[in-house]
């Protein structure tokens, strides 16, 4: 009945197996909340914040506004606020030709001991 409020049933990736690649720079992190959001909580210690509404432009490696990060062929593992619309993020990136993983919300990355920025 409330399939739309589901979260990507499949991520592949946890936010506790993100947080070691993302030191290592072995995967590029980004926060697609809104700069709002990013003000009250902070983000992920090494994430790149890219709000949903600019994801398009700054994450496909065809447009001339794409970051440097994003042409480098490395994983992308994206997350929001409760994972919902880092799910509809990774259809739209994987679209891009991406390899990219769900890894939930803000909190699903603090409780697996990663570091916040603010």
């Amino acid at each position: 009945m409330f399939n739309f409020l589901r979260t990507d049933p499949t991520p592949g990736m946890t936010a506790a197996q993100a947080i070691p690649l993302v030191e290592a720079g072995e995967i590029v992190l980004i926060d697609i909340r809104e700069p709002m959001e990013i003000a009250m909580s902070g983000k992920a210690k090494g994430a790149l914040a890219i709000p949903t509404a600019a994801l398009a432009m700054r994450a496909d490696p065809r447009s001339p506004e794409c970051l440097a990060e994003l042409k480098s062929g490395k994983p992308v593992a994206v997350y929001c606020a409760s994972g919902a619309r880092s799910s509809m993020a990774k259809g739209m990136l994987a679209r891009m030709g991406h390899e990219v993983y769900n890894i939930g919300g803000l909190a699903h990355w603090q409780q697996a001991g990663g570091a916040i920025e603010r």
